[in-house]
């Protein structure tokens, strides 16, 4: 079959393929999705950058 002798090869280029369609797949449904979705989250990250900046200050 196509020149593929070897049953693991032809494995091979089959999860390659399904792997690539499974990234595509995630990639499309995730598309516009923000990382942040509570106003509580988004501050805790305001407040962790807050607090680095002064142990940068510190050091």
């Amino acid at each position: 079959m196509l020149g593929i002798n070897d049953p693991g090869v032809l494995l091979g280029y089959l999860l390659s393929i399904a792997g690539l369609i499974a990234c595509v797949v995630y990639g499309v449904l995730n598309w516009n999705k923000g990382m942040e979705t509570s106003t509580e989250e988004i501050q805790r990250d305001l407040d962790w950058e807050e607090k680095d900046e002064h142990i940068k200050e510190d050091i």
